[in-house]
């Protein structure tokens, strides 16, 4: 086994990668979706964070996470989300939901935020889901739009900040 660290800081802002185990597409139909939208709720209400961004693709999802001031357990969150899921989500009881553990980077400033918001929202065209994010109906950048974040028409061509990124 690896001997992975991972940076917590109290209150701090995280961009998180998890995937479906062996990138199977889960999550392709609404109650699916469902489910997981609801654990996030769930949980949220049990250990209460604050989410920027998310983007949920078929088989893997990124989002970013404000934790509240003092805390730094963003780990057993993903559990309990995972967890909710998992004994929800009804698939072939020798296959999995989830990838092990997730991928995490504590976003450092401002302009690391928005670098991390923008490949959220570009994602489900990146991977030729669709050819705008505005497209995309399991995102938040609909929301982001809403708050004046982004133009309707925004990253129908891969925006310049995130051109390099790869955080699959």
């Amino acid at each position: 086994m690896s001997n992975y660290r991972r940076v917590c800081i109290p209150g701090g802002s995280y961009f998180f990668t998890v995937v479906c185990w062996r990138r199977k597409a889960v999550f392709t139909d609404p109650e699916r979706l469902e489910i997981l939208r609801k654990a996030f709720r769930e949980v949220m209400k049990e250990r209460p964070y604050k989410m920027d961004a998310v983007v949920i693709l078929p088989d893997h999802l990124h989002c970013i996470w404000e934790l509240p001031e003092g805390d730094d357990d963003f780990s057993s969150r993903w559990r309990e989300i995972k967890k909710y899921v998992t004994t929800r989500v009804k698939i072939d009881a020798k296959e999995k939901i989830w990838q092990p553990r997730f991928w995490e980077h504590c976003l450092r400033d401002a302009e690391d935020w928005r670098r991390h918001v923008d490949y959220i929202h570009y994602n489900p065209v990146k991977h030729g889901l669709v050819h705008a994010p505005g497209d995309w109906l399991y995102s938040s950048f609909h929301q982001a739009v809403c708050k004046g974040w982004y133009a309707q028409n925004w990253g129908c061509s891969c925006p310049e900040n995130i051109r390099n990124l790869d955080f699959e």
